[in-house]
């Protein structure tokens, strides 16, 4: 989610405009995986961010019984347009919303990272998520430290500053080093420790892993290649293996720790263009979560090694550099046969942007995506992004979402 009140964190309308647009490991035995086609209810769900406050808490520093108020508002917002799960944004910056043995409490929970704020939000929010009938998913960023590149304005003991080697700086920001074994350790440690004492119902990883490119500028994993390259005589050989690493030793935790609980990723909807690999999508975007990311993702569905996949397809119908309907259509050939449940990530942030392309300026538009993935059997659910904008129910395209699919024995 790129955009900025919209994962810049995840998401990504990133290098996507009208006309060109900017730029394997082994097999395994995937894990097995109670949950997969276990649920007959369609997913629908909304994604909750909680950096730079985007969905909540709407400001840092909120009083307890406010923040608390704010999320059970949202997750009322939920009920109310009929959806089912909300993915929560609990370890937005290498910093946590539950008292973490790991990592310092979050800055946009308390205004000051490090700062206990004197009650557990992420106990509170699966209380009063599983009390609504609604499933939780903690949502996690990786390898993003701070929007700034300073380690001294880390909180004190700060994992980031305890360990500098661990860090490389990449576009004025911080970011922990994918290639090292250690951070790939400290990673899943740190996210196994909420979901060991939480009932969650699955762990969501979004599009970050690599960061996205910044233009002129070299993410410098020269010495971390020279220690752990081995035999990779391409990098991006190399930090797709790491990548590769994390997510199917994340999803062997999941398993081994919560009976039940589900692993996804929500990849950029882009894995390659079919111009750069006969595999890919008949698409022309600037960004390929393959070769720009190093998420291999595609493979990640085909081996099984992940439980569900929520591509961000924020795009219209039509649109000609990456049409809505050609990227489900694509993500529903790659699921095919895998069990692996393939969910669509919806942008509500685009409905009634002026910005945005006419069809966005239709409020049946959203409600059309859901009949295209409703042509697709290998399309189990939508999650909408994000929480406020489900809840501003932008030209009223939730309630027409609603209405049209999400009524009651629809």
């Amino acid at each position: 989610m790129r955009h900025l009140t919209r994962r810049h964190l995840g998401a990504s309308a990133i290098g996507l405009t009208t006309g060109a647009l900017m730029p394997g490991p082994a097999r395994a035995v995937a894990p097995s995986r109670r949950h997969r086609g276990s649920s007959a209810t369609a997913t629908r769900g909304m994604w909750i961010a909680s950096v730079s406050n985007i969905d909540w808490p709407s400001a840092p520093g909120l009083p307890a019984e406010q923040a608390k108020a704010e999320l059970a508002g949202l997750f009322d917002v939920a009920v109310a347009r009929g959806l089912n799960t909300v993915v929560l944004q609990v370890r937005p910056t290498a910093d946590a919303f539950w008292p973490s043995p790991y990592e310092p409490w979050s800055q946009w929970l308390t205004g000051v990272q490090g700062r206990d704020p004197g009650w557990d939000p992420l106990a509170y929010a699966v209380d009063e998520a599983h009390a609504r009938g609604l499933r939780l998913h903690g949502w996690f960023n990786p390898y993003r430290v701070a929007f700034h590149a300073d380690p001294g304005r880390l909180a004190s003991g700060h994992p980031a500053r305890e360990h500098p080697e661990w860090t490389v700086t990449y576009g004025g920001r911080l970011y922990y080093n994918p290639g090292l074994p250690e951070v790939r350790a400290f990673v899943e440690d740190a996210v196994t420790d909420a979901l060991d004492r939480y009932p969650l119902d699955g762990v969501h990883f979004d599009d970050y892993f690599y960061p996205y490119p910044v233009a002129g500028e070299v993410f410098d994993d020269d010495a971390a290649f020279a220690a752990h390259g081995g035999d990779f005589d391409d990098r991006g050989d190399w930090r797709r293996h790491n990548t590769d690493l994390l997510v199917r030793g994340m999803a062997e935790r999941v398993a081994r720790t919560r009976r039940g609980a589900a692993f996804g990723v929500s990849p950029f909807a882009v894995w390659r263009n079919e111009s750069t690999d006969p595999l890919g999508s008949a698409t022309r975007a600037g960004v390929q979560t393959y070769d720009d990311l190093y998420a291999d993702v595609r493979t990640w569905v085909r081996e099984g090694w992940i439980d569900y996949v929520v591509p961000q397809v924020y795009w219209n119908i039509g649109f000609e550099a990456a049409d809505y309907t050609t990227l489900v259509r694509w993500w529903s050939d790659v699921a095919c046969g895998t069990g692996v449940d393939l969910w669509i990530g919806e942008a509500v942030y685009k409905v009634g942007d002026p910005a945005q392309p006419a069809a966005w300026q239709d409020p049946a538009e959203l409600s059309r995506h859901l009949d295209v993935c409703a042509e697709h059997r290998e399309v189990s659910g939508n999650i909408f992004y994000s929480a406020s904008q489900v809840a501003a129910d932008p030209l009223g395209a939730m309630t027409r979402v609603r209405e049209d699919h999400y009524r009651r024995g629809h």
